[in-house]
């Protein structure tokens, strides 16, 4: 399990500037209007070796003042309820704000650890006007500019000291599987309709933390572990409408899978927040299995499997090699497809393949198909080998890395999904100098 860092504070402090620079993305749109951050909000970072997840919870505000303050308590709520560690983040040049207050206000009551964090100290003179912040009760505060990073090192430092060793906890060696998807889809109908009355098959694991965040399902031949969705268990039933929330409420129950079962609604098709949640599982790795339901309630005149399932695959692209199975819950149709499909892609996102075999068959291959030549120099891919990861990520070795395509990466990966099974895995290719 990582640890999960969210960055909190009103707008324009600078929150989404200092989440890209810990990510080292320009995923948050960055735009001096207020409020623009839109759902780019969660990256991957670490840092002294240390990984971690960050949420920059800047996502969906809107303008008016009174929507506006209750939004960002309702973002504080939920870092304080989801993530491990806090980033308060203020600004020095606007100096102390009614709503700064009213943050610290919620703050100062969680147990988690929390860094005030003063943005935009962009020369000494700043320095000493941090003081006003004090007031807030909130301990040392971290003076850095998220411009140009000066003092986020020694902020860096602190933060993953904090981070709690996470014993890993004895989980039995079998697939974790978790079904995600937005609000009433029908995750928890096939949750049920799995465990249903045999409801003896599901066994919580002892010492699990986080209300049991695994559920052994053993029965009908297949044996896994459920990962529970934060979002079953959770009352608050004020976030549900919004799509930022069940986006992160999933985060870490999609962390902690190796196969994410992707349920969609047939009666509305791929909406972007299902593909916010199917990137989501992509950026970390795991197997994906879609599963399209209520497929019942669809009129079929014009709606045939296929132009469904290729109106799905356009909008996943490029990574378009995942299983999409038709199912009605309620009707307990293909359910077992399901786990069997997932059973699959969990085998796919462990296949090892030898070193001495993908030099034997990709070698001649790239030699019909070479890389294009750069500026008259020969690309020469020379030894081929995977990585030692818990997903399919393999290293070619070869002279000239930089000039490699994303487009011939592309033509190398379908050549080697065309070989091996790696349907609902995505994959990484990595060129390197020998």
């Amino acid at each position: 399990m990582g640890n999960i860092i969210a960055i909190v504070g009103r707008p324009n402090v600078g929150k989404s500037t200092f989440f890209n620079r810990l990510t080292e993305t320009r995923d948050a749109i960055v735009d001096p209007t207020s409020g623009v951050t839109r759902d780019r909000h969660y990256g991957k970072s670490d840092w002294n070796g240390k990984e971690f997840s960050v949420i920059d919870t800047g996502g969906y505000v809107h303008n008016s003042d009174d929507i506006f303050e209750e939004e960002i308590r309702k973002q504080v709520v939920l870092a304080i309820e989801e993530t491990d560690v806090i980033i308060f983040m203020v600004d020095v040049k606007e100096g102390l704000s009614p709503l700064d207050e009213d943050v610290a206000d919620m703050l100062r009551r969680t147990s988690k650890k929390v860094f005030l964090v003063a943005n935009k100290v962009d020369n000494n003179a700043r320095i000493s006007e941090i003081n006003d912040f004090y007031s807030l009760g909130l301990g040392d505060i971290y003076c850095i500019s998220s411009i140009n990073g000066s003092g986020t090192g020694d902020l860096l430092d602190k933060v993953v000291e904090e981070f709690n060793v996470i014993e890993e906890e004895e989980t039995p060696n079998l697939p974790k599987i978790t079904i995600i998807g937005r609000p009433n889809v029908g995750k928890s109908s096939l949750i049920n309709a799995l465990i249903g009355v045999e409801r003896n098959i599901v066994t919580p694991i002892a010492g699990t933390t986080r209300d049991s965040l695994y559920t052994n399902y053993n029965s009908f031949g297949f044996n896994f572990l459920l990962v529970d969705t934060a979002g079953v268990r959770k009352k608050g039933k004020v976030f549900e409408n919004i799509e930022f929330y069940s986006v992160m409420r999933s985060i870490r129950a999609i962390e902690n899978s190796d196969v994410c079962i992707l349920m969609i609604d047939a009666t509305s098709g791929l909406e972007s927040q299902d593909l916010n949640l199917f990137s989501l599982a992509e950026k970390n790795h795991k197997g994906i299995v879609v599963v399209v339901n209520k497929w019942d309630l669809v009129e079929k005149e014009t709606n045939t499997h296929k132009d469904f399932e290729d109106r799905i695959r356009e909008k996943i692209a490029p990574f378009k090699d995942v299983p999409i199975i038709f199912t009605s819950v309620p009707n307990k149709q293909r359910i077992f497809k399901v786990l069997e499909t997932a059973n699959q892609v969990y085998k796919n996102r462990n296949r090892k393949i030898t070193t001495s075999e993908l030099n034997n068959k990709l070698l001649p291959l790239i030699l019909d198909s070479p890389p294009p030549a750069y500026k008259g120099k020969y690309i020469k891919v020379k030894y081929i080998t995977q990585l030692p990861l818990a997903y399919p990520s393999f290293v070619f070795f070869c002279n000239l890395p930089q000039y490699i395509r994303e487009e011939y990466k592309r033509f190398m990966e379908n050549k080697m999904r065309e070989m091996y099974d790696f349907s609902g895995v995505p994959m990484t290719l990595y060129f390197r100098q020998k």
